[in-house]
């Protein structure tokens, strides 16, 4: 449908906008929105957006569709004083403690009730307040900021696919709750953070204790402070200070030395190790035709995500750490060493675009000596408020280079930064070793901010067929196709957040697509200005794996360099009576999981059975049946062998 509508006294055209607000917009006309994103489904909710239609009075502009000879004004006396109306409503609902808000200066609400001159309300704030949720490694959730706008909830169901934010109740006590109204941590949050995205106002923010942490080891004489750096936040972290979408590594580095780091590193350097150690186990993989397709694992909110709801998976996945924890193992394993400390007397820290990674840093798996591998995580805007503390001028900084002796890196490696980066690498890494590729090589089906991206390569007599997923709803849509035999894929490359690690939850808001765009543009344009393009010429990397390990993809890099994933309790939760007989206690998984797999047809089999069966969502140890727990001791069981395999247990 196509016509011209009347905005404001301007004629526009119209094509295929779906609603006044985005005819508005490219006309250059902002209206303004608080549960809007062009991302998401529709919800009306705020009613901030309205607009004066002719013959049609006051309507939402996000959920009215243009039509032709429509004339619509966007500022009348009317739309203002709604407007004004439903910000005071809001604000009185709302915690305006403004000036300790993690997203102070970057709240739409705090922005509009200045545009709008709102100054005194007209109507009593709330009188009690709720507790905060802190149980989350990576967010925290403030229930009295929270406006209802939804927009976490449509983002974690629509792009996430898990649905973890839900509504409650109706009316007045309607609130935001996370699984089933569990704490956070407790809930099947993957801890992507691409709720704290969308957030408007402060309720979902970054967990940010880091900050202090990171302090107290700068100011502590003992402890050697040691950053990395990935190759998002570069491209990100000029937005902070007013510099746009621009590489500011130079200056990153500049500034961290000056608030009291003793050694920065780049985190492409572990990248470009990850690329060599990933490739070489996904030619052995092809040779033996073994755990195919190889699914990455430098992502860990797809990681969580696989181990709570495809544990089958856990085996197809990449044994490889992500390049934070690979550089965190060789910063506490190795290096500390060479400089006589102990790996406790080393804090390592990362700036990361992603609130996942603060709960990748803790898993048990990576620590030395009792340490963790990397001690705390920065997210990119975290990094910024550090600096604006330090009192930093960022744009009057002159660039510096990284430290020694780990400072080369690829393009390959920084490639990493966007969606398709790793597969683009891994591409470039086996095309030079099979084809003795030279130069840069540009992997034109893995670019673009297309959920997926499906392609099938020739090296050499190699033919691969690869894809290219971000954003976890998409993911699901392609294990489905995968394991229903509807495609052959060799290898798959995710990333939880929406365009890779440029869109995390750690970037700077706003977190949209035009600006992931930008930030993908510069992680190309800064692999385009490189010399070095393919992992296997980083000269740095080749010495470092031979002077710690002899070389590259063997026994001893296996052990430091790689993990492995087991399946994760998902929702915690009371164990409920199903039959309260004497006899033995039998507890059964009624997760999704394991519903599916016939957790109800398990529990008919037993009821009537001299069994006390118990019910809980959800038992450790998903696998390949229903989980079941019988004498302290979790089994895999199906509704026709469940009976046997508890004799047997």
């Amino acid at each position: 449908m196509s016509g011209k509508i009347t905005i404001n006294g301007q004629v526009i055209d119209f094509t295929d906008e779906k609603n006044i607000l985005a005819v508005a917009r490219k006309a250059g006309i902002d209206i303004p929105t608080l549960c809007y994103h062009p991302e998401l489904t529709i919800a009306g909710a705020c009613r901030l957006c309205v607009v004066e239609i002719e013959r049609m009075g006051i309507q939402a502009s996000c959920s009215t569709a243009p039509a032709d000879g429509m004339v619509v004004s966007t500022n009348s006396e009317k739309v203002n004083k709604v407007r004004k109306m439903v910000l005071e409503l809001l604000l009185a609902n709302h915690d305006r403690e403004c000036t300790t808000c993690e997203s102070s200066g970057a709240c739409k609400l705090q922005k509009y009730a200045s545009d709008y001159g709102i100054k005194r309300l007209r109507y009593p704030n709330r009188s009690t307040m709720a507790p905060l949720d802190i149980s989350s490694l990576s967010i925290t959730r403030d229930p009295n900021k929270c406006i209802l706008c939804g927009l976490c909830v449509r983002v974690c169901k629509e792009k996430q696919g898990i649905g973890v934010w839900d509504f409650k109740n109706r009316g007045s006590r309607t609130e935001i709750v996370a699984g089933m109204d569990q704490s956070l941590a407790e809930s099947a949050c993957i801890n992507c953070g691409q709720c704290i995205a969308v957030c408007p106002c402060g309720a979902l923010t970054s967990n940010s204790s880091a900050i202090q942490e990171v302090w107290a080891a700068i100011n502590d004489p003992k402890k050697t402070v040691v950053c990395q750096i990935a190759p998002a936040p570069r491209a990100a972290l000029g937005e902070e200070f007013n510099l746009g979408s621009v590489e500011v590594t130079g200056k990153i580095i500049t500034a961290l030395r000056k608030i009291g780091f003793d050694k920065v590193f780049d985190t492409v350097f572990a990248a470009d190790m990850t690329t060599i150690e990933e490739s070489n186990e996904f030619l052995g993989r092809l040779v033996k035709g073994e755990n195919l397709p190889l699914f990455t694992s430098c992502c860990p909110g797809w990681v969580k995500y696989a181990e709570q709801f495809h544990p089958e998976l856990l085996n197809n996945l990449s044994s490889c750490r992500s390049p934070q924890q690979m550089f965190g193992s060789v910063l506490k394993k190795k290096y500390a060493k060479e400089l006589g400390i102990s790996p406790q007397d080393m804090f390592v820290v990362s700036i990361m675009p992603c609130t996942a990674k603060k709960y990748e840093a803790k898993r048990p798996e990576f620590t030395t000596e009792g340490t963790y591998d990397v001690d705390a995580v920065l997210t990119t805007v975290e990094a910024a408020k550090m600096f604006r503390e330090a009192g930093i001028i960022f744009s009057a900084l002159e660039d510096s280079e990284f430290d020694q002796p780990m400072q080369q890196a690829t393009g390959s490696g920084v490639l990493f930064g966007a969606t398709g980066g790793v597969m683009e690498s891994v591409i470039r890494y086996v095309a030079g070793k099979l084809l003795n590729a030279n130069g840069r090589i540009d992997i034109e089906f893995t670019r673009g901010m297309q959920d997926t991206k499906i392609a099938s390569i020739n090296v050499g007599e190699n033919k691969l067929n690869l894809a290219v997923v971000n954003g976890l709803a998409a993911t699901e849509e392609l294990i489905q196709k995968i394991q229903a035999g509807e495609l052959n894929i060799q290898a798959v490359e995710v990333m939880a957040c929406p365009g890779g690690c440029v869109g995390g939850g750690g970037q700077p808001f706003q977190n949209d697509l035009e600006h992931r765009k930008a930030r993908a543009k510069e992680i190309y344009h800064i692999d385009s200005k490189l010399e070095l393009h393919k992992a296997q010429d980083n000269d740095d990397l080749n010495n470092i794996f031979e002077k710690y390990w002899g070389g590259c993809c063997n026994h001893d890099t296996h052990h430091e360099l790689h993990t492995h994933y087991q399946p994760k309790k998902r929702v915690a939760g009371n164990e409920m009576i199903i039959q309260d007989v004497d006899g033995p206690e039998i507890t059964v998984c009624l997760g999704e999981g394991c519903i599916k797999k016939g957790a109800l047809s398990v529990v008919e089999n037993l009821v009537g059975l001299p069994f006390k069966v118990k019910g809980v969502f959800c038992l450790e140890n998903c696998g390949d049946g229903v989980s079941i727990k019988v004498n302290d001791k979790i089994i895999n069981v199906s509704p026709e062998n469940v009976l046997d395999a508890i004799k047997l247990s």
